[in-house]
């Protein structure tokens, strides 16, 4: 079985270090590594937003799936980034219900991911192995 790392929203990067690519770092809650993910331009925003705790007039995407797993009686109980592929980072959004045995896991990028675990509280994790594989180190200079 996969160990699970708890991580938090470091910041996010964009500018000529980055070659102007939004990139999300995810650090250990409990440690010094952090994990660099590239994302879109339009999820960098929606996390700057959920970071911020702005409340846009009209729901955005990731404020719309909130509103449907709450109207839904769910609860978006964490994420996890389970895969690295190729380069490429895959996600689960696990989806419960109060009381029930029944969990739902849903397949999603992690950036949507870790845009709709803000805005939803849940704790977001990240696979050991792949700290092991793309992660780096975040020691104080």
């Amino acid at each position: 079985m996969t160990n699970l790392i708890e991580v938090q929203v470091e910041r996010l990067a964009l500018g000529e270090s980055t070659g102007e690519t939004p990139i999300v770092l995810l650090k250990e809650k409990n440690g010094r590594r952090v994990l660099p993910i590239i994302i879109g331009f339009v999820e960098a925003q929606s996390i700057l937003i959920a970071l911020e705790k702005v409340v846009p007039p009209r729901p955005l995407t990731h404020d719309l799936i909130k509103n449907i797993v709450d109207t839904l009686n769910l609860k978006v109980d964490r994420v996890v980034i389970n895969d690295l592929k190729n380069n490429t980072f895959y996600a689960r959004i696990i989806l419960k219900r109060e009381g029930e045995r029944v969990i739902y896991s849903i397949d999603a990028r992690p950036s949507d991911s870790i845009a709709v675990a803000l805005r939803c509280g849940a704790p977001i994790f990240v696979a050991d192995f792949i700290f092991e594989r793309a992660g780096e180190d975040n020691e104080p200079v």
